[in-house]
């Protein structure tokens, strides 16, 4: 098979399932929950990514800075990049020597005004994290909104210039990966954690965080299994939702009778 870029492995899921939840969100702190399937999030990604194209210039050999949690936008906003065969600069917003270089920065709103103190020339676009798309509120300075300007971007990508697989993907750190790089590590993770296509996978989001992209996002993704992100989980609320939402595997979190991903029976 040629090598492929991120982008490939959400058309892959939605080619395969394009009704079945994909990615499912739950924020214990708001009592959010958001379900998109795979073409859901696959019309996310698409106006994602003609917004970037479209307004921002965003193609092959750009850099966008992305300082957000994990969470579903985030996951939009990751593999519209991607599609736009750019280079993701995973970065937190008090590390100006992050945005080296950057293009276009996309930041949650409380996020936004350390990034206004760093000098740089790239654009930011601030998102609310909204659970229904609304925009930022109460906010005034000059980061445009994610949300308001996504709305009239096209439900349908096609990027001027084709991703070069070989090109950079992602940055983080001293870790660099090419966007071809980004498929063959989730991959390779996805088999060593022995994630399957029947798998839905629960994600605890402050270790997603720590692991990466590849891991919380694209590892399930590339092994054709479902995603349970939990921001802020109550404990004691895990159980019910691992059965109710037909969890079997985690990642970050002891559920009892789900087995936890990269933990052997010797702990």
């Amino acid at each position: 098979m040629p090598p492929i870029g991120p982008a490939a492995l959400l058309a892959a899921a939605r080619d395969r399932d394009p009704a079945r939840p994909l990615v499912t969100h739950y924020d214990d702190s708001t009592g959010e929950r958001v379900e998109l399937s795979a073409t859901t999030l696959d019309n996310w990604v698409a106006k994602t990514a003609n917004l970037l194209q479209d307004e921002f210039d965003v193609g092959p050999g750009s850099t966008v800075a992305v300082s957000l949690p994990v969470h579903w936008q985030t996951a939009a906003v990751l593999l519209g990049v991607w599609s736009c065969g750019a280079t993701v600069v995973d970065t937190a917003p008090e590390d100006d020597a992050g945005l080296d270089g950057v293009d276009l920065v996309l930041a949650a709103q409380d996020r936004l005004a350390a990034l206004e103190e760093v000098d740089g020339d790239a654009e930011i676009l601030g998102l609310s994290l909204h659970p229904l798309g609304a925009g930022m509120a109460g906010y005034v300075g000059p980061a445009r909104d994610f949300a308001l300007e996504v709305r009239t971007a096209g439900d349908r990508f096609m990027p001027y210039s084709p991703p070069d697989v070989a090109g950079p993907g992602l940055r983080v750190g001293g870790l660099e990966l090419t966007l071809g790089g980004l498929v063959d590590a989730a991959v390779e993770l996805a088999d060593r954690l022995g994630i399957g296509p029947d798998d839905r996978v629960l994600v605890d989001a402050q270790v997603a965080a720590e692991a990466g992209p590849v891991a919380w996002l694209l590892a399930p993704l590339a092994a054709g299994a479902s995603i349970v992100l939990c921001r802020y989980p109550f404990a004691e609320r895990l159980p019910e939702r691992a059965a109710t939402e037909r969890v079997t595997a985690s990642l970050g979190r002891q559920v009892d009778g789900v087995r936890e991903l990269g933990r052997t029976e010797a702990g």
